[in-house]
């Protein structure tokens, strides 16, 4: 354990549960409130209880393997990072494997990604991985997946999973196969609420955006609400009914994607020019109006307004972004030479930036997954950071008349209960609260 390092009180219960559990079991914990840093610290208990011998670590992204690499690192670690090109790993794979099964090393450490995990090159090892080897999934939902549980060996018996979410949205099965292979969720279950008490995270402050649709978006809207409704009222279960999933998809892209959202950030950037470490989480649909085809992504038209019309320092955060660039990117925004960061998805899991003091929500979908992980996100505690403070685009959705009242009621509780949720727990509750009222009256939903 580095000398600097003291676990907090809830690490240290969930490591004491995990021994308890006979070295199986699932750590739900809130982003940003230390998961890594327990599962090292389980590690390393291990390696003192047993002479554990191997530690493999499952990501699903290559950046969490540099970033768990970071931190094992202080640990004493030497990871031998298997992603990517074979041919730059698999050779140290195999003889780390060979001395510490002929003793003539004492400790071996693997991280990797889950893509990695389902080939040829890593699966034909792991066979010769010695019975004191603790595996650690991390953004455990992905594992839920057939094909990657499937890929999961079962002859390691020490197994560790990670996730502020471990549940898979619309996935029993697939959440099933996750606490199956890597045991139950353990006490302490550390929710937004905990994090911030026990200072784990910072404070927040948080204001809804209403933004209206406009009339061709409304009448889109009402097509596929209609259609919805139809599809709900047949005798399909919902969860297994593709042409409602496609039909939700469908509005929902058109909700992240409303073009009023982006009347409202100019209006709302125009005031905050002076501000850094903001981040803009943009949909992956097109904007209405937008003229190129490959011009017309939410990404592109927020990047443009704030860089090109507003003059604001930002640049684009994607999943094609390199990894060098990544990181280049990472420390101009810690730094601050660039304000902002426009994002797509990559940043919802396991990514980072502590820096991150504001950030404008444009766009998020219905999977409760994407939001938990982005609060994590802005709150994770950073030198000088007292409070965040974030803006949360919601779109009323119009009214339609009362064929599709019920159909709109029942789909929008769920999401309206999340944003009453983080409402409730920022330093502004009342004010983000009385933001919110109008959504509620305009549907009914008061008693939530």
């Amino acid at each position: 354990m580095p000398q600097t390092l003291q676990l907090r009180e809830y690490q240290r219960v969930a490591v004491a549960n995990w021994f308890a559990n006979n070295g199986r079991g699932t750590l739900k914990m809130a982003t940003g409130s230390g998961k890594t840093i327990t599962a090292l610290a389980i590690a390393t208990e291990l390696y003192q209880k047993i002479n554990l011998q191997v530690l493999i670590v499952i990501c699903p992204y290559c950046h969490l393997v540099n970033q768990w690499a970071r931190e094992s690192e202080k640990f004493g670690l030497q990871p031998i990072l298997a992603f990517e090109d074979s041919r730059s790993w698999q050779n140290k794979l195999v003889a780390g494997l060979y001395e510490v099964r002929a003793a003539n090393r004492t400790f071996l450490t693997i991280i990797t990604t889950n893509a990695t995990l389902m080939g040829d090159s890593l699966r034909s090892q792991l066979r010769y991985f010695p019975e004191k080897t603790l595996i650690i999934g991390d953004e455990v939902h992905n594992l839920g997946a057939p094909r990657l549980g499937q890929s999961l060996p079962r002859n390691i018996g020490l197994r560790l999973a990670l996730s502020a979410t471990p549940e898979r949205h619309f996935d029993e099965q697939g959440t099933e196969a996750i606490l199956d292979y890597f045991g139950p969720v353990l006490q302490p279950e550390l929710t937004l609420a905990d994090a911030i008490r026990q200072k784990a995270l910072v404070h927040y402050l948080y204001y809804p955006i209403l933004v209206e649709l406009t009339a061709a978006e409304t009448r889109k809207y009402s097509y596929l609400t209609k259609k919805i409704g139809w599809a709900l009222s047949g005798d399909e279960k919902v969860e297994e009914s593709d042409a409602l999933t496609t039909l939700l998809m469908q509005r929902a892209r058109l909700i992240g994607a409303a073009a009023n959202k982006l009347i409202a950030l100019r209006e709302l950037m125009i005031n905050r020019l002076d501000t850094a470490h903001t981040l803009f989480y943009c949909g992956d649909g097109s904007v209405e109006g937008a003229t190129r085809k490959n011009n017309n992504r939410q990404l592109t038209e927020t990047a443009k307004l704030l860089g090109s019309e507003l003059g604001y320092r930002v640049n684009t955060y994607t999943a094609s972004t390199p990894s060098a660039e990544r990181e280049r990117l990472r420390q101009q925004f810690e730094s601050g030479e660039l304000q902002g960061l426009v994002a797509i998805r990559c940043l919802d899991e396991g990514v980072d930036i502590p820096a991150i003091r504001h950030a404008v929500i444009l766009a998020s979908s219905s999977n409760p997954r994407q939001f938990i992980q982005r609060r994590g996100r802005i709150l994770r505690p950073h030198p000088g950071k007292e409070r965040a403070t974030l803006f949360d685009m919601i779109v009323l959705p119009p009214d339609l008349g009362r064929e599709t009242i019920e159909v709109e009621r029942n789909l929008l509780r769920r999401e309206l209960r999340r944003f009453l949720e983080f409402a409730d727990l920022a330093d502004n509750a009342g004010e983000a609260r009385v933001k919110l009222l109008q959504l509620q009256k305009r549907y009914g939903l008061l008693d939530i």
